[in-house]
């Protein structure tokens, strides 16, 4: 059990750190100290106290990251409520299924979102993020009655005493502090270690998607431990361009900040690798959380077309010079990324194994964590001077514990199984899919195929998307789409069974097509030259068939991973 009292964390930072700056939008110009934030997170404890919100309640939250968004959350773990964090990129079926599965009574959500939600669905307050005005205030449901043949479900009454409770916020809170809010007034709900705080709903569609219950302990593993590490010291900057309603986000650049006197910078908008260049450049971090996908569209479109060219491909041969040129990219990449950074932390999912490679040779200081929203997140890592090419770091000492279901667990891979301080308590509500996430001594079930030596990880691929060949063989699709992500045109791809045959799915990069002036009539040729290049490099039971072209990009989850479900 992990000693520090996760909810005392932040009453002890906001004390200590009251003059730092903590949080900026980085469109839109509000930023906060530590002492005003702690000061808006009491102005919303007294919104929850009027409105009878009581330790262990639900609070749902929707939107982009931003402040706003920030001091809902703090506010509602530090009164000692439960927050429940929805990703913005639901739709708004998922969002609704969520707000009722979770038992939520009260609803922060973006108005550009809540416009579209079926407002006679909820019978809970609404308030508008960021502006935090009343968008609906209802009371008692009226039960449904008998018209004709049908069932009229109730609506609910409007609850005339929340309007006239929000708009004497402000006066109320001059009140409750009249020599103004200090640091003396920051005291935070006791919370125990062992409660849950937050219900993280994973991506999927409506009805399939499990709440899973994170208790404060499960987030003070995670950040005790990058304590431990020193990731980051009080008065770096960090910015936050991940979704923060997913727990990586939520976890390092957010809450760990926070913790540590940290001043963060939320992008707010779409993190295309423009806005992120510029952004980077501007905030200059001390650290950066990423997913694969943003380093894998670096390397794709600044640094290939450079290494390819004729006369740089020639030189990279000639010892020495090699590495002058390599040296050369890598300060270069530096630069373009803020210059300021210690470490890349790369993680939510499989880093194309060509570009790991590259960067590992150019000695770019970056590391491949792992971990999953029931782990909250995180269950390995490694220093990028300690990271070891195609592993996902070290069991996390003290913390976690892995094990491999397998007979010979540094060879044959099998199941990554995980038990310690940041598994969750379970799904909410979900007794059965809680029971079949964990074995039956009591360890959680990754869903992942892996091989474990010592105690570093080395992940081939998730169990459900593991294909196995006619002959026997274990293929890896997320293996061979690494390979065809980094051929000519191909901006994504997926490889499926049809028939018994290997095909890939691509979805091509018509922009760089149109930069090169190529016609898209080519595009056919083009991709059976890479088929045959692909299945040159790649063991014959993973050759694939042939490549289908799609019209239409893939849907992906939040952390930018393709819906695999959606294309069997």
């Amino acid at each position: 059990m992990i000693e520090q009292n996760f909810i005392k964390l932040y009453e002890e930072s906001f004390k200590k750190n009251w003059d730092l700056p903590a949080l900026t939008d980085y469109k839109g110009g509000n930023s906060y100290t530590y002492g005003e934030l702690a000061r808006e997170i009491a102005k919303l404890h007294l919104l929850f106290s009027e409105l009878q919100i009581e330790k262990g309640d639900k609070i749902s939250l929707v939107g982009k990251n931003h402040s706003s968004w920030s001091v809902v959350f703090m506010a509602a773990i530090t009164y000692g409520a439960v927050i429940v964090p929805i990703l913005h990129e639901f739709n708004t079926e998922s969002i609704e299924y969520i707000i009722h599965n979770s038992d939520s009574k009260l609803f922060f959500v973006n108005e550009s979102i809540w416009k579209s939600i079926n407002k006679e669905n909820l019978n809970i307050p609404v308030f508008n993020i960021p502006s935090f005005s009343l968008l609906k205030s209802a009371g008692e449901s009226v039960p449904e009655k008998a018209v004709g043949n049908k069932v009229v479900p109730g609506k609910a009454t409007e609850d005339e005493s929340v309007p006239e409770k929000v708009a004497g916020l402000e006066e109320k809170f001059r009140r409750a502090y009249p020599s103004g809010f200090s640091r003396k007034d920051v005291r935070y709900a006791e919370v125990d270690n062992e409660q849950v705080i937050c219900i993280n709903y994973t991506s999927g569609t409506t009805g399939f998607s499990k709440g899973v219950m994170l208790t404060a302990n499960n987030f003070a593993g995670n950040i005790t431990y990058a304590g431990i590490l020193n990731l980051l010291f009080t008065g770096d900057r960090i910015l936050a361009f991940l979704p923060m309603a997913h727990v990586y986000g939520c976890a390092f650049d957010f809450l760990y900040a926070l913790s540590t006197g940290v001043h963060t910078t939320l992008l707010g908008v779409s993190p295309t690798p423009q806005n992120l260049i510029v952004a980077l450049n501007e905030v200059k971090p001390h650290l950066i959380i990423t997913v694969p996908l943003v380093f894998e569209k670096i390397y794709k479109k600044k640094i290939l077309p450079v290494i390819e060219k004729p006369v740089v491909k020639a030189l990279l041969k000639i010892p020495g010079v090699n590495t002058l040129i390599l040296n050369r990219i890598n300060r270069s990449l530096i630069k373009t990324l803020g210059g300021n950074f210690r470490e890349v932390i790369i993680g939510g999912a499989a880093l194309n194994a060509e570009v790991e490679a590259f960067f590992h040779k150019i000695k770019f200081p970056f590391t491949v964590g792992y971990g999953m929203t029931e782990c909250a997140p995180l269950i390995s890592y490694d220093h990028h001077y300690d990271f070891a090419p195609t592993s996902c770091g070290s069991v996390l000492e003290n913390i976690m514990e892995a094990r491999i279901d397998s007979s010979d667990p540094e060879n044959i891979p099998g199941e990554i199984q995980v038990r310690g301080e940041n598994v969750m308590k379970g799904y909410y509500k979900n007794p059965e899919a809680t029971a079949a996430a964990f074995t039956a001594d009591g360890w959680l079930k990754t869903g992942d195929q892996g091989i474990m030596k010592g105690s570093r990880l080395f992940i081939k691929g998730r169990i459900k998307t593991m294909i196995l060949s006619s002959n026997g063989q274990n293929i890896y699709p997320e293996e061979i789409e690494s390979r065809l992500n980094n051929l000519p045109y191909i901006a994504e791809s997926l490889v499926v069974v049809r028939d018994t045959k290997l095909v890939a799915l691509v979805w091509p990069d018509i922009s760089a097509m149109k930069e090169d002036n190529i016609p898209e009539e080519k595009l056919k040729e083009i991709m059976n030259e890479n088929k045959e290049i692909l299945n040159q490099s790649v063991a014959q039971y993973e050759r694939i068939g042939f490549i289908e072209i799609r019209d239409t990009e893939f849907e992906k989850t939040p952390k930018k991973t393709i819906k695999r479900f959606l294309y069997k």
